[in-house]
């Protein structure tokens, strides 16, 4: 999907695609559904592309690269890009005697469909990371060349990186899931309690975007009312206890950092009770 997308905005770019190699016969009419390009071994691709890019799944990067190191033939400053947010551009490097140069350009957006994805890309902000300035400076021109802002991350950190990009997509669903899942037990049909949900959750977004983080935190912990979370935490099925005791104390911190914001140290006797009963 994201193979398919960034093919179709680089070559409307100005960037040449001279062609795709997929694994069957389905995925490859799928590309050609959207951008007809003749299908072509790794050979032809290693020895005709500058750059080569590798958006099989994250666990089939390094036998792609693998197969990319056995070609005869080679395009002088070639460099090989994949778009993981989990794998450093290093797991491409299976020779280290060869002139290439490795990147890794990964979008921080959920893509359900190629057609989001071409909605989507211009804006989105992107981590890169590769194994030379040369590199890097390439991911960021492709970034731009986009309209998306780059970001440069330390390869060492990547997994970070990457979790930090599940917890605000995956999780925030799954977090979702946990709200509905409690205002069924309240009484409130799954369908209706989604429906509930939605405006509360905008308004939080563009609270966030509006005024920051600490800014945007509101309700009982945010108040320091000490009494609601109690209350709350006797009532909560104790299959969800410890996240909400987690997520309380994450609330706990901004919570505090509001409150020395607008200069009322004096009021965090509460929030020390609030840290005692959420561990």
């Amino acid at each position: 999907m994201v193979g398919t997308s960034l093919a179709i905005l680089l070559e409307k770019a100005g960037l040449e695609c001279i062609g795709v190699n997929t694994r069957s016969q389905t995925s490859y009419q799928r590309f050609c559904h959207y951008l007809w390009k003749e299908h072509l071994g790794l050979e032809q691709i290693s020895s005709q592309a500058d750059l080569i890019f590798i958006t099989t799944q994250d666990s089939a990067i390094e036998k792609v690269a693998e197969q990319l190191v056995k070609c005869k033939e080679r395009k002088a400053g070639q460099i090989w890009i994949h778009c993981s947010g989990s794998v450093q551009s290093l797991v491409m490097c299976q020779d280290s005697t060869l002139e290439v140069g490795y990147l890794s350009v990964h979008p921080l957006q959920a893509f359900a469909t190629i057609e989001s994805a071409l909605d989507l890309i211009n804006g989105t902000h992107f981590g890169i990371e590769g194994n030379n300035d040369e590199s890097e400076k390439l991911g960021e021109i492709l970034v731009g060349v986009l309209g998306g802002i780059p970001h440069k991350i330390d390869p060492l950190k990547k997994v970070l990186y990457h979790a930090g990009a599940v917890v605000a997509s995956n999780y925030l669903v799954s977090l979702v899931y946990l709200a509905v899942k409690l205002l069924k037990l309240a009484g409130i049909k799954q369908e209706d309690a989604l429906e509930s949900l939605l405006p509360l959750i905008a308004g939080s977004y563009r609270n966030i975007t509006e005024e920051g983080l600490t800014g945007a935190l509101t309700g009982p912990i945010a108040r320091g009312d000490v009494e609601v979370v109690a209350k709350q935490l006797r009532e909560i099925p104790n299959e969800f206890l410890d996240t909400y005791k987690g997520l309380g104390r994450l609330a706990l911190e901004l919570g505090q950092d509001k409150k020395l914001g607008q200069g009322q140290s004096h009021d965090l006797e509460a929030f020390r009770d609030l840290t005692k009963i959420l561990t």
